[in-house]
């Protein structure tokens, strides 16, 4: 039951609601109750991603509507469970939205990503107030100082796992890699492999993310809606046009998977990063593989140690991450934000409660 001490005006709260592809409603609704070992906390700033966009136009397998959706966001403890310890209200706070088990073959083989049980169901950052489960609460849960904004602490959760893919991409200092794809992710991936003093490619069909990945430090770039071959184009722009050491796809398309593979020198390594959907099915000359030796591997979401690392980052201010939001609309404005998504317009867009 809500403390009755707390000022919560009609125990109720605005919340972008999804009822269906293509439907979602802002409403008022009942803030959420929370249990022994779960907070609540005043959402401050929350982000669009490409997962609100798929939502949106296609549901999600892992929440059965009417929900709240969103899931980028930080702001304040309100209220925390009776068995919650160390957070009080009035703390700043940011969560990733999963946490694993600890107990299955893959998190006791250090593999926390590829959990047989990782609770991956936290959802409800476009709305005023969310409700954190206890699971995330003890690992996933971290405080943030002053110095750094609710829009910057809003980030955490997709620059967590661009830290994994980077750290699973096994990039060396002097290295080229290319990045394909220079939305919110690719941009994100961009400042971090500078970070580890590589030289960064970036590839992109739009003009706008292009000039901003200059702006954030690439040192080409290529907008492959006015080549003819994306694959020679990138070559050519590597010593001896043999292909890049390390190459990122962050797009979520086969043909842009099919192109990456083949961006890579012998012996390289090759990090299909954006998710396809489930069924799809992809070409690769095998010759790569067995005489080239080069090294393909998928890396998905992120784990705590990662978590913790991006909010470092976030804390040491060594991401640009005001270059990155676009758009600002409070939560009244929803369905301009939901516009702005599906139209690919702009980079992030904070919303703000």
């Amino acid at each position: 039951m809500r403390n009755k001490n707390l000022n919560f005006k009609n125990n109720t709260m605005k919340a972008a609601v999804f009822y269906a592809p293509h439907l979602v409603k802002l409403e008022e609704i009942n803030i959420p109750d929370i249990g022994p070992d779960e907070v609540l906390v005043k959402v401050k700033a929350a982000l669009t991603c490409g997962t609100d966009r798929k939502t949106y136009l296609r549901g999600h397998h892992l929440f059965n509507p009417p929900f709240v959706f969103g899931h980028e966001f930080a702001g304040d403890i309100v209220e925390v469970g009776s068995k919650v310890k160390k957070i009080k209200p009035g703390m700043r706070v940011v969560a990733a939205n999963s946490a694993p088990c600890n107990s299955c073959f893959y998190c006791k083989n250090g593999e926390h990503s590829l959990c047989d049980s990782l609770f991956i169901q936290l959802s409800g950052a476009f709305a005023e107030y969310i409700k954190i489960p206890g699971i995330i609460v003890s690992q996933n849960l971290l405080l943030f100082p002053e110095i750094v904004s609710y829009k910057e602490a809003a980030f955490l959760e997709p620059l967590s796992c661009v830290v994994h893919g980077v750290e699973e991409s096994k990039i060396n200092l002097g290295d080229t890699v290319v990045i394909n794809g220079a939305g919110p992710i690719g941009l994100m991936f961009l400042q971090v492999v500078k970070l580890k003093g590589a030289r960064v490619i970036i590839t992109d069909m739009l003009e706008e993310r292009l000039k901003l990945a200059i702006k954030l430090g690439a040192y080409k770039v290529i907008n492959v809606s006015k080549v003819q071959n994306p694959v020679e184009e990138v070559k050519k722009l590597t010593e001896d046009k043999r292909g890049a050491d390390v190459a990122i796809e962050a797009v979520g398309l086969p043909e842009v998977w099919e192109q990456t593979i083949s961006m890579v020198r012998k012996g390289g390594m090759v990090n299909l990063f954006g998710g396809c959907k489930r069924g799809t099915k992809v070409s690769i000359d095998a010759s790569l593989i067995h005489y080239s030796q080069i090294n393909i591997k998928g890396v998905f979401h992120h784990t705590p140690g990662h978590v913790k690392r991006a909010l470092n980052l976030i804390c040491n201010k060594a991401i640009d991450i005001d270059s990155l939001i676009t758009d600002e609309f409070p939560l009244s404005e929803i369905s301009n934000v939901i516009e702005l998504m599906l139209a690919h317009k702009g980079i992030k867009i904070a919303v703000i409660p």
